[in-house]
């Protein structure tokens, strides 16, 4: 059977709204399978206390999210917005034969449909063009690149334990954060992609912001060396010793934490052994890397700008395997 095709589009400044206009479909689909069975009066309660911490955050993008909801006409966009929190493994590296960084990302999120509706987007930023895998309607920035200047993604970083006791912890660690009004991590990794001019700037800029809540990024430059993990709380950054990997755990040792998603040592070990060059996933990607809730593959070259994604539902492909760039 024919797997359906990420499509790749071409947009302008005003992407997340032009997205949702050209793929409603998608939109509406993928609300569907993030919503489940939650009564609309629970969705419209979520999507109200996001949008009053947005604006009071001073979010640079509320103004699109607001006509995004509008476009949308039913509850979940700004709640969606601030759901940064996503499971995935991630190495920066050399490519094949010690040639420039690459970075590889399997993302993992329990909810469905985040493979079977992903989109790539071609973009302009004031720092040149770049490129990102998202979905309609989502304005932040999970995985991307920027020919010439470098590739970058999120990871879930481990929760804080103020308690010790799981319920506890993450009702402490919400209120933490609602009183905490700052950029979520998704959007600045979109600002860095916007308008960083390189691997430096793009370094500190991730390291230096101060942040709503916890996060792991990982870049990938174009020279050789040019490779980075950088591990975040709210207001301080650690840069791991080693090799360029990132799940979700800590490898800094001062930082503490709940770790997230499952087997992080398997899962750091598997991709420890990985030179990500642009074969098909099916020809690299294994358990415990490759889960039941693994949705998106996606793989840069920052000095060219040629990536590939995949989606996947059930440790399965549900769409083709895309090779595109951002020319």
């Amino acid at each position: 059977m024919s797997l359906a095709e990420i499509p790749v589009l071409d947009l302008g400044p005003d992407w997340p709204v032009e997205a949702l206009g050209r793929c409603p479909d998608r939109a509406h689909a993928l609300l569907d399978g993030a919503q489940g069975a939650l009564p609309d009066a629970l969705a419209r309660l979520a999507d109200r206390m996001a949008r009053r911490w947005l604006a009071r955050s001073g979010a640079p993008y509320l103004d699109e999210l607001d006509r995004t909801a509008a476009a949308l006409g039913r509850p979940g966009a700004h709640f969606l917005n601030v759901s940064y929190e996503w499971g995935c493994s991630t190495v920066a590296a050399p490519g094949l034969q010690g040639g420039a960084p690459r970075l590889a990302r399997v993302l993992d999120w329990p909810t469905p449909g985040l493979g079977r509706w992903a989109i790539a987007m071609r973009l302009k930023g004031s720092a040149g063009p770049w490129a990102a895998v998202g979905w309609p309607g989502y304005g932040g920035v999970l995985q991307g690149v920027a020919p010439g200047r470098f590739a970058a993604a999120l990871n879930q970083a481990p929760m804080p334990r103020p308690v010790g006791i799981y319920p506890a912890d993450w009702a402490v660690n919400a209120a933490r954060t609602w009183s905490r009004p700052r950029l979520t991590p998704a959007h600045l990794l979109r600002r860095v992609f916007e308008t960083a001019d390189g691997f430096a700037t793009a370094r500190a800029m991730l390291a230096e912001a101060a942040l709503s809540t916890g996060a792991i990024f990982t870049l990938a430059g174009c020279a050789a060396g040019e490779t980075a993990v950088i591990e975040r709380t709210p207001d301080a950054a650690a840069f791991p010793e080693g090799p360029a990997l990132a799940v979700n755990a800590w490898r800094s040792p001062r930082l503490a934490g709940r770790p997230r998603g499952e087997d992080n040592p398997g899962r750091l070990a598997a991709i420890a052994a990985l030179a990500p060059g642009f074969d098909a996933p099916e020809t690299w990607l294994a358990p415990p890397v490759l889960n039941d809730r693994t949705r998106l593959v996606f793989v840069a070259e920052p000095v060219t700008g040629a990536f590939l994604a995949q989606g996947f539902e059930r440790r399965r492909p549900v769409t083709a395997l895309l090779r595109a760039d951002v020319a």
